[in-house]
């Protein structure tokens, strides 16, 4: 894999004491559910955060919030020193560029190619020179084992070979964050292991901070730095993936693990 490729844009993320993703009281409200609590939550740059827990504890909205899928009915949410939310939408799209996600579904264009999908909005939302972002997009076909798929149409692809396309099509954009949101749930479980490699070598070599939802224990084991374990839109334990996993606090948590793993 090439350094350059993943290489953070020149002006880099925050360092030093300030968290590069802060939430601060935020609640989020589905008709009477409340699905986040007066949420307080940070993370540092170049950490990999896991968030672990029960369906409909809050974990995805996190993520959604964070890309402007949805707002917080409170609270604020602030990313590498500006305001995500609220904020004017000119400064929101601003922040919005330092980040990336990988969804469940792969929402690839399925008119496209493969590489016209990775170099659409460096292009288009970047404003790179065409033969930069197609440099580029070979360069991360290749860090995701696709470097001979540039031509093909998704359709074309296993469910295992478009999840890591849209994995590359994130990292197009440089982003100082990338949110993964079960991006194996949907996968055949024969394909789940080579997706998963590739996050595990992006973790390893790069210093992109990662927010990562899932319920691959072991994957999430492997490359966190911090696990969170969720419950009714709070965070009920924190620690190292060596605690959490061996020895954890809450019988809440040890019930939750009990059942996966």
């Amino acid at each position: 894999m090439s350094a350059e490729t993943l290489k953070q844009p020149a002006d880099g993320p925050a360092t030093g004491g300030d968290p590069l993703i802060r939430l601060e009281g935020v609640t989020k409200r589905f008709g009477d559910t409340t699905v986040l609590d007066h949420l307080d939550f940070s993370v540092q740059a170049g950490r990999h955060v896991t968030l672990i827990g029960p369906s409909g504890s809050g974990k995805t909205t996190i993520l959604r919030l964070l890309m402007t899928l949805t707002r917080p009915d409170e609270g604020t949410i602030t990313v590498d020193g500006q305001r995500l939310f609220p904020a004017p939408e000119k400064e929101v799209r601003e922040v919005r560029k330092k980040i990336g996600m990988v969804f469940q579904q792969f929402n690839l264009f399925p008119n496209m190619s493969v590489l016209r999908n990775i170099t659409e909005a460096p292009v288009s939302v970047l404003g790179l020179d065409k033969d930069e972002a197609e440099a580029r997009a070979r360069e991360l076909l290749d860090l995701v084992g696709l470097a001979d798929k540039c031509d093909a149409k998704p359709s074309r692809l296993s469910g295992g070979q478009q999840q890591r396309v849209a994995i590359a099509r994130a990292l197009a954009m440089r982003p100082r964050i990338l949110l993964l949101d079960e991006v194996t749930s949907a996968l055949d479980p024969e394909l789940v292991a080579g997706v998963l490699d590739v996050l595990r070598d992006i973790a390893r070599s790069t210093d992109i901070t990662m927010l990562c939802v899932t319920h691959e224990m072991n994957f999430a084991r492997d490359i966190s730095d911090q696990v969170l374990m969720f419950d009714a839109g709070r965070v009920i334990e924190s620690g190292p993936p060596e605690r959490i996993f061996t020895a954890p606090e809450q019988e809440r948590t040890r019930a939750f693990l009990g059942a996966v793993l």
